[in-house]
């Protein structure tokens, strides 16, 4: 259902090399980069993550509630997300951990204040 998510940034550069090293480690590469607009994905039929500078010219702003959630396949790749995403400077918004009977799950926040999280279930 969803093809893509779109996160805005203020510095293009430094979100292509966070989302390099964090999304990498999860097997996606860049599937697209037009300089201002960079798409990772590991599969062009499943949803893939975007970074771009807002069309109209002005500053990137963090949306209240908005959130991203990658999907991985372990409870280990989730600590492991969420450890690279601190690693590379990202802020805690929750531990990896059980929420509920089968979510676990990691919450952070990337450079530019993006709020993402890591989760399994099963």
């Amino acid at each position: 259902m969803v093809g893509y998510v779109t996160l805005g940034t203020n510095d293009i550069e430094r979100a292509a090399a966070f989302y390099d090293a964090l999304l990498g480690s999860i097997g996606a590469k860049r599937v697209m980069d037009m300089g201002t607009f960079i798409l990772w994905g590991t599969d062009p039929a499943k949803a893939m993550l975007a970074v771009t500078k807002p069309f109209d010219g002005n500053a990137a702003t963090v949306g209240n509630g908005v959130m991203v959630a990658l999907a991985v396949d372990s409870q280990e790749k989730v600590q492991a997300v969420y450890a690279k995403a601190r690693e590379l400077g990202g802020a805690d918004e929750g531990a990896p951990g059980p929420r509920g009977d089968s979510f676990y799950a990691g919450y952070f926040r990337d450079l530019d204040g993006n709020k993402l999280n890591a989760f399994f279930v099963g």
